[in-house]
């Protein structure tokens, strides 16, 4: 399989041209430069090719296996494992005094988009670590803190997310699985879990699982949930690992993707025997839980991302290099030779759109993790709560609209193949299978949608949102200044007028008690939305490009006219990417931009149908 996986330099484009990454190189960042951000980013893409990606097409074959209550995972990530644990990846982000590197979160995004886009099933039992393992670093007792800490966040010891039931599903307060309190001051656990990934393997000696679970007592719903440490082997006070725990697995899944990766049902306490610790307080699990979901949420739309950018990348080479077919405008030259078939219109207008969609969604999740970063390193306390603010508003976005976007990328790169885009010759199919989960596990994005319609808009009394929109105000002056791209900067106003607009009527109707359209709308809503996000970053580097461009000219004495753009591209790798960077924008700007009004006033209409058409009628 070909190296193909991401476009480095629009990595380097964002974290360093567009998002300015070396501003928040002070304070916990001031030991990182560009050239140790460098150094890092060469060291993932090193690991992503030579160790995870050969893992990428055995994996799939194989899959996991389940004999006699145990799991196995595919025989080629054991190496892939220890190799990524000794090279320090589980945990970079952390403080080094928990065995981290202090990595700033937006270098990290950028190397986990190259790890990823080798093989998702992979990254996911590292990541699950890294997850787990902060949340006993923020809400750990002392002692747990020294009992898991440190074998969770070097890979010796695994972790999980145990919220779904099978009774449950996405509505967490049903759930049935409860703790009793023992003498000891620790809890009986009993109940099972569902879809957990990573839940049981062979790749460590153990497994930490937080469950959440309903103290015998304590209120139904939410507000009565607490959240649990509860590892497959007990951990002595020494850190020594003690008796089995009584936690059975009870199956994995047989899926569509990520075959690599083992999701299991869990039953906890079949013999009685199950024992778990508090963490935090009692009655807090999903406030704690939250904290590893919204970081789990913000991961998800990095893996659609990552897979996509693979997906394009594989594409675009195929693209150039399948002949077949004459030009349109050759088809009544008998003696037309045949050419390669990105030479064919519609296969042009693919490939512009999924290089399109995938910069946005690269942008939008790069530009959170940035927001993070920027409010770890603040100097105010309003500076920090600004960038807090756009992070908290924007992930049910990152999760949701990159998911959609991403299988819609890979489901593209299939076209552009044809036939053999449907075998599995060809990786492309492959990546259609395991994006497709993005779109649904750590919350499905109609529950994003919600999230961002009924919470995240209104969040801290609607000043997120308004501050956002500041932001793209911001922007918009500079596209409105720029020579080459001010034509299109209506496009970009039209679309942020049309979102605020309707955001103000879906606030009005919840006001007036006609909550129902805007739930109804909510995952719409959410697409336009990410639309107009996406057609922002787009514009706001498509400035910055043509900026650097003409930069380009001038230093080489030359004019801006198309015939030296061309000539400069066929010389200079930075220009050509420059000048994909305006084309793109352009693209964007005609072909999605320009419907976001439509989209908003479609809305607006507010269509009932579907609520109330009788159950009955929708046989087919």
């Amino acid at each position: 399989m070909s190296n193909l996986l991401v476009n480095r330099r629009d990595q380097e484009f964002l974290l360093y041209e567009q998002f300015g990454l070396e501003k928040i190189f002070v304070k916990k960042y001031a030991d990182y430069s560009r050239e140790t951000t460098d150094m890092m980013l060469n060291e993932a893409e090193k690991m992503a090719i030579e160790v995870i990606l050969p893992t990428f097409e055995p994996a799939d074959k194989e899959g996991c296996t389940f004999k006699d209550g145990q799991v196995f995972v595919p025989e080629c990530y054991h190496e892939a494992y220890k190799k990524f644990r000794e090279a320090g990846w589980i945990c970079p982000t952390q403080d080094p005094e928990v065995g981290g590197q202090n990595l700033p979160i937006s270098v990290l995004i950028a190397c986990q988009e190259l790890f990823v886009s080798a093989s998702i099933p992979f990254t996911m039992y590292p990541g699950l670590n890294l997850g787990a393992g902060h949340l006993v670093e923020k809400y750990g007792t002392d002692e747990q803190k020294k009992k898991y800490l440190e074998k969770m966040y070097n890979g010796q010891w695994a972790g999980t997310m145990c919220l779904t039931e099978p009774g449950a599903g996405s509505d967490v307060g049903a759930l049935k699985t409860t703790a009793k309190r023992l003498p000891d001051g620790t809890y009986s656990i009993t109940g099972t879990k569902c879809f957990i990934s990573s839940g049981d393997h062979n790749l460590t000696e153990n497994i930490v699982h937080p469950v959440l679970a309903r103290i015998e007592g304590d209120p139904p719903g939410t507000a009565g949930i607490s959240i649990f440490l509860v590892p497959k082997y007990r951990v002595n006070a020494d850190g020594s690992l003690g008796e089995f725990n009584d936690i059975r697995t009870g199956g994995i899944e047989h899926k569509l993707g990520i075959k690599g990766s083992a999701t299991a049902t869990l039953n906890f306490g079949d013999e009685g025997k199950c024992i778990g610790e508090l963490l935090g307080n009692e009655r807090e699990g999903m406030k704690i839980m939250f904290v590893m979901m919204n970081q789990a949420r913000l991961d998800v739309g990095m893996q659609a991302m990552a897979v996509a950018s693979a997906a394009y990348e594989h594409a675009l080479d195929y693209a150039k290099t399948r002949v077949q077919g004459t030009p349109i405008w050759e088809m009544k030259n008998p003696d037309a030779q045949a050419v390669t078939i990105i030479n064919h219109p519609d296969v042009r207008r693919m490939l512009l759109w999924m290089k399109a969609q995938l910069e946005g969604i690269r942008a939008l999740n790069y530009f959170v993790a940035n927001c993070m970063d920027r409010a770890l390193v603040a100097d105010t306390e309003a500076e920090k709560e600004l960038w807090t603010g756009f992070a908290d508003l924007l992930t049910p976005v990152c999760k949701a609209y990159s998911s959609e976007k991403g299988f819609e990328i890979c489901n593209t790169a299939i076209d552009i193949y044809g036939g053999y885009g449907y075998c599995c010759e060809y990786p492309v199919e492959h990546y259609l299978r395991d994006a497709k989960i993005t779109t649904i596990y750590e919350g499905t994005n109609g529950i994003q949608a919600l999230t961002l319609v009924g919470r995240n808009l209104g969040q801290n009394k609607g000043a997120n949102m308004m501050n956002l929109l500041g932001e793209i105000g911001k922007n918009m002056a500079g596209i409105k200044a720029s020579e080459e791209m001010k034509a299109y900067a209506p496009y970009l106003q039209q679309a942020v007028d049309a979102i605020t607009d309707l955001t103000l009527h879906f606030a009005a109707l919840g006001q007036g008690g006609g909550f129902m359209i805007p739930i109804l709308n909510a995952r719409p809503y959410l697409e336009t939305f990410g639309n107009a996000l996406a057609g922002n970053f787009l514009l706001q580097a498509a400035v910055i490009a043509s900026k650097k461009l003409k930069a380009m000219l001038e230093e080489k004495g030359l004019e801006d006219t198309p015939a030296k753009r061309r000539k400069l591209v066929r010389e200079n790798s930075d220009a050509a990417f420059y000048v994909g960077k305006i084309d793109t924008a352009k693209f964007f700007a005609t072909n999605v931009l320009a419907k976001v009004k439509a989209s908003c006033e479609s809305i607006k209409i507010g269509d009932k149908t579907a609520l109330e058409m009788p159950e009955e009628s929708f046989t087919c």
